[in-house]
This record gives C-alpha cells, sequence and structure tokens, in this order.
C-alpha cells in the first residue's frame, strides 16, 4: 500500500502551540504555491498509490473550486482509485465549511475537523477562534455534503483543563455521532509562543500524572461509547480506522508534497525544506526541492518499523515481522523484550508483542530502546 500527503500550509490565524509549516493566508502566496505544487507534481514519478491526504494548516482556506482542481490532478497522476480513502484536515469555522459539497464531490470522502476543544475558555487559552456551535454547525455540514466519515481532533493538556471539562469534550464529540475522535497530548514546541509562557511559568501547565489521568479518561469514556481505541491516539467506529494513518504505522510507502512534506520510498526518508520562499523557487524553476535524506538500512530500519508497529493496538505481528525483514523478532529483541514485559510496558505471546496500559503511557521510552 501507498499514501499520499500534500501539505497546504495557509491558515486563517496561527495558533500559539503549533509548530507546523504554516503561514497567515495571503491570496497571492496561496496561489503561487498551488502553481508550485502543480510543477513538483510533473517532476514526480507516477507511483500507484491507494490514499490521499491533504493535510496543513489549514486547507479549507483554500476554495472548494481549487481543493477539487488539485484532487484531479492527484487522482490522475498516482492512479488513486475511484472511492479510495481521501482525507482533508479543516477548520470548523463557518466561513470555511460552504463549499464542502464541491470538496466531496471532488472524491474527498474523509474529513477532520481541528476542534481540540468543546470549552470555550480552554478554546481561547489555546488561541482557537470556533466555539463549539460551530463545530456542531461544521459535522451538520459535512454531513449534508455526503460526508460518511467525520473525524474530530482533541487536545488534553490545555492549561487550566480538568478533568471534569475533559469528560466533557469527549462527551459532546461522541454526541455528534463522529465516526474517528483523535486524542493529542499538549507538547510545549520549541519556537513556539507556548516554550516562552512555558519557560516564563512552567506550573501554568499541567504535569506528566495529570496528563496520564486524562489520557486514561478518553480510553474509558470513548470506549464504552464503542470506539475502538486502535492507536495510541486514535479511536474509531468498527471499519473507520484512518487507513492512510494505519499506513504509516505499518512502515509503508509514502509520498509528500510540498514544504516541509516527507516521504518513504525504498527504504529512504527524505523531507522537504520548510522554508517557503526556498521551496517555492525551487518549484518555479523545476528544481529537486530541498531538503534531507536518510536510507533507514539495518538496525535503524528494524526499529522504526517495530516503534511504528507498537503505536497499534495490534502491536508487532510477529510472523509477518519475519517475512518482512527476514529477522526472528522474538529472538533479535529477547534482551529488550524481556527487559521492558519485567517492567510491565509490554505484553508477550507467541504470535504478538503489544504495549500494555501502562506501556502506551511511556510508548515514546519503549520506542527508545527498541531503536538503541
Amino acid at each position: 500500500m501507498r499514501g499520499v500527503y500534500v501539505h497546504l500550509p495557509f491558515c486563517p490565524y496561527i495558533c500559539p502551540y503549533c509548530d507546523f509549516a504554516k503561514w497567515r493566508v495571503d491570496g497571492p502566496t496561496a496561489r503561487e504555491y498551488l502553481e508550485a505544487l502543480a510543477a513538483e507534481l510533473e517532476l514526480t514519478p507516477r507511483l500507484e498509490a491507494q490514499t490521499l491526504f491533504l493535510g496543513g494548516g489549514t486547507p479549507n482556506t483554500y476554495s472548494g473550486r481549487e481543493l477539487a482542481d488539485l484532487t484531479e490532478r492527484l487522482r490522475e497522476h498516482f492512479g488513486i482509485p475511484e472511492g479510495a480513502e481521501a482525507t482533508i484536515e479543516a477548520n470548523p469555522d463557518p466561513a470555511l465549511c460552504r463549499e464542502l459539497g464541491v470538496i466531496r464531490a471532488a472524491g474527498i470522502n474523509r474529513i477532520s475537523f481541528g476542534v481540540q476543544s468543546f470549552e470555550p475558555a480552554e478554546l481561547r487559552v489555546l488561541g482557537r477562534r470556533h466555539t463549539p456551535a460551530d463545530v456542531a454547525a461544521a459535522v451538520e455540514a459535512a454531513r449534508r455534503a455526503g460526508f460518511e466519515n467525520v473525524s474530530l481532533d482533541l487536545i488534553f493538556g490545555i492549561p487550566g483543563q480538568t478533568e471534569a471539562s475533559w469528560r466533557r469534550s469527549l462527551e459532546r464529540a461522541v454526541s455528534l455521532g463522529v465516526e474517528h475522535i483523535s486524542t493529542y497530548g499538549l507538547t510545549i514546541e520549541e519556537g513556539t509562543p507556548y516554550a516562552t509562557w512555558f519557560g516564563r511559568d512552567p506550573g501554568a501547565f499541567l504535569d506528566e500524572a495529570t496528563e496520564a489521568v486524562l489520557y486514561g479518561v478518553a480510553s474509558e469514556v470513548l470506549e464504552a461509547a464503542g470506539f475502538e481505541h486502535y492507536e495510541i491516539s486514535n479511536f474509531a467506529r468498527p471499519g473507520k480506522r484512518s487507513l492512510h494513518n494505519a499506513n504509516y504505522w505499518a512502515n509503508g510507502e509514502y509520498v509528500g508534497l510540498g514544504v516541509g512534506a516527507s516521504s518513504y520510498l525504498n527504504g529512504r526518508r527524505s523531507t522537504h525544506t520548510r522554508d517557503l520562499r526556498e521551496y517555492l523557487a525551487a518549484a518555479r524553476e523545476r528544481r529537486p526541492i530541498p531538503g534531507e535524506s536518510e536510507e533507514l538500512t539495518g538496525a535503524a530500519r528494524l526499529g522504526e518499523a517495530t516503534m511504528l508497529a507498537l503505536r497499534t493496538r495490534e502491536g508487532v505481528d510477529v510472523q509477518a515481522f519475519g517475512k518482512r525483514y527476514g529477522f526472528d523478532f522474538l529472538r533479535h529483541y529477547r534482551p529488550v523484550i524481556d527487559e521492558l514485559s519485567s517492567l510491565g510496558v509490554l505484553h508477550v505471546d507467541p504470535t504478538h508483542v503489544r504495549l500494555t496500559e501502562r506501556g502506551r503511557l511511556v510508548a515514546n521510552d519503549v520506542a527508545r530502546a527498541f531503536l538503541a
């Protein structure tokens, strides 16, 4: 399986916690960016792909017609089958949700709204400008447009958030009848206004123990509502897992287009420059997009495959791992597995190695053990 990711980096405003490659939208640059994407696409091999993901940024800052034209080009270039999963990230601002019908008609059949919270005070802390009522209206608009697969993103660990307010956000999300919910712990990213705030007043932020409680609440509420906790941060109704993201966790191949986008092909991972002007100039001049590249071989490739698989509910399928990589997983990693099992963060049986509930809380530390 192979996926295509396209980065659309413009936003109506910039959130203080975000460190993605993004810029405040302005018309001329946004149009120039679409031209740059078209130029990059011309230089990209015509590889067959099965999923499409338009991420950002805020992709729905573009008009429905612009997004439809872009989608058509991508489908033709990569031979993406009709009816294949095609996702767009979106801001639930009413002004940006007026052309969802055009987007759906172009073959985009999954939409992911960046909600973050249903609590007005928490939305203000996050710098978000939509309201809880806007989210409900956005979901309704998506349904009218024909979207049968709707996802919501939520954040826990927001300054001032409590277990009760987090529970309310989760319950509001469930009440909207969506198919998928992602829950992400707030991270303090270097160079953001939140990093400055944290440096000035770290006590304003929740500690790790409190965040662990909130993570547990998410599992409790969403699993009780019929969602499966299929990946560390992701919950889905049966049959509604994100196929595009599942390909990442299966260490599958993907092509990334746009500023800051990453690709993984033939064991080589490459990442485009995050400098917008540098990206636009290279694409305009039909030059290779500047960036970084590394080939994953040997222990690095095995460690990364393990790290990604452990994020999922199924974990590492020992037999499939052996067939794909030519290694006996249990024998190769026996010292690491024994140590982590004794700490209660891994569950091991003859067919699978999975994170325990406790292990999900320290997943990054577990991953580092295998990468080492």
